[in-house]
């Protein structure tokens, strides 16, 4: 996972009570079916298919609460896809993009549906 260059700005603004109404908390998922490797200077996916609205709490890794973890139970497709990328992001469309991930291929179908969960540890 990359944490992007954006996603680190909009990090700092949430973390002042000053610059808060700046900012938009991050508590999309996006998927897609990009390959091309993750980089800091990335805004989007490659090719996002689509987004949602995840559950968020904090979950403890190394200290208590030291975690964000973003849960979507349920994308469901309406065709076959090879998902290859995942990134959170702070907006239902556009928005900035806090971190994306590409993975191997998990296939999925029209009678699939396919549950994402991101842990983002601050550490």
């Amino acid at each position: 996972m990359v944490v992007t260059n954006a996603g680190k700005a909009e990090v700092a603004g949430l973390i002042g009570s000053d610059t808060q109404g700046d900012v938009t908390p991050f508590d999309y998922i996006a998927i897609g079916t990009g390959t091309t490797a993750e980089s800091a200077s990335d805004t989007a996916l490659e090719n996002e298919i689509q987004r949602a609205a995840a559950t968020g709490s904090r979950v403890t890794v190394n200290v208590t609460n030291d975690t964000l973890q973003l849960v979507k139970d349920a994308f469901t497709f309406g065709s076959s896809y090879a998902i290859t990328e995942s990134g959170v992001f702070n907006a239902s469309t556009g928005g900035t993009m806090l971190c994306r991930k590409t993975f191997d291929a998990i296939n999925v179908t029209s009678d699939d549906t396919l549950k994402v969960t991101w842990k983002i540890t601050i550490s």
